[in-house]
């Protein structure tokens, strides 16, 4: 089977935090963080396995730090773990305030894609070989994130089975 290693899928973003981006606490909108952070954990996804990917899901985001119209917001995506189609990619921001130059980890977070073959079914993707600490230590703990993935989905699969399809005004 094919391998790439985790650095093959990285991606890095940067943006400038602007008065049209943040809510009424002055920070950014967590919405407008997140379309970055999915924006950018798909081009990894994508790198890593060549092939068109679907967002399978977002395992999750956690807003560490609020991000200020002072900082500038950095993104570092790539991918961690892979299944035979899926691919676990993580995303790292990181805030640095223009004025100081001081860098923080404002949040991090975990999505999972599903390689699409020319079919449009769900396609086999390389294994990942991680070679930072960083990258051994994630590659390490993704069976476990996995494992919950699972779990979850199988709960929310159940849960759909309780919800109603009428509109309220129907």
């Amino acid at each position: 089977m094919e391998q790439r290693f985790a650095k093959e899928s990285k991606c890095f973003k940067i943006a400038r935090v602007f008065p049209t981006d943040v809510n009424n606490h002055e920070t950014l909108f967590g919405g407008k963080l997140m379309a970055y952070i999915d924006d950018i954990a798909s081009i990894s996804a994508s790198k890593h396995s060549r092939k068109m990917v679907v967002t399978a899901s977002t395992d999750s985001v956690d807003f560490l730090l609020p991000i200020r119209m002072t900082d500038s917001v950095c993104l570092e995506s790539y991918v961690t773990w892979t299944g035979r189609s899926s691919m676990e990619v993580f995303v790292k921001v990181i805030t640095e305030d223009l004025r100081t130059g001081e860098r923080h980890i404002a949040a991090t977070s975990f999505l999972t894609f599903v390689a699409i073959g020319e079919d449009k079914k769900p396609a086999p993707v390389p294994k990942v070989i991680p070679e930072t600490e960083e990258e051994i230590r994630l590659h390490e703990t993704a069976p476990r994130r996995a494992d919950m993935r699972k779990h979850r989905r199988e709960e929310s699969k159940k849960f759909a089975n309780y919800l109603t399809i009428d509109f309220p005004w129907e």
